[in-house]
């Protein structure tokens, strides 16, 4: 039988293999798997309290099922608890996601992939976890260089050569 306990939130929590939780919802319950921390990297990960899940009616045909099975799946992520990042790789990510982000400032990663809100949930966490990735990765510095001396003189060639043959067709005009 499922040990069913109250969490701090009034959602109760049910913990047995797979572990749910009841949020309330207009009609009735919503039963969505409780999101797990996100490692990263070694060093970096998202704690489970900086991830929010939400499962919500996925659009496109589904069937028999269309209007019964909310398996889209809407993962927020606050990016100011991620640990780990430095400033400059937080600020990147910023930018990354700069079209992501909801009215509070949380990154929305959306899944709908697959019919299975289990599956569209590790394709979110993928996406989060790639996208983190990214802004990791910090960017070469561009050398400032300067052209060569042949090409400078090839360039300057080109253009009188050019120049000439324009004269040549002014001269042919008149």
């Amino acid at each position: 039988m499922d040990d069913v306990r109250q969490s701090d939130r009034s959602h109760v929590v049910l913990t047995n293999s797979f572990r749910r939780v009841a949020q309330r919802a207009p009609a009735g319950l919503l039963w969505v798997p409780v999101v797990q921390p996100l490692v990263v990297r070694q060093d970096v990960f998202v704690p489970a309290d900086a991830l929010s899940m939400q499962a919500v009616r996925s659009s496109g045909p589904g069937g028999q099922n269309v209007n019964k099975v909310a398996s889209k799946i809407e993962l927020r992520v606050d990016l100011a608890r991620i640990v780990g990042m430095s400033h400059a790789a937080a600020h990147r990510l910023r930018t990354l996601a700069a079209g992501k982000l909801d009215a509070d400032g949380r990154l929305l990663v959306v899944s709908q992939r697959s019919r299975d809100s289990h599956a569209n949930l590790e394709d979110a966490r993928e996406k989060v976890r790639s996208l983190v990735l990214q802004a990791l990765i910090e960017p070469k510095r561009r050398r400032k260089t300067q052209p060569t001396r042949g090409s400078v003189e090839r360039r300057i060639a080109d253009k009188k050569r050019r120049g000439s043959q324009k004269a040549a067709r002014r001269t042919h005009e008149t």
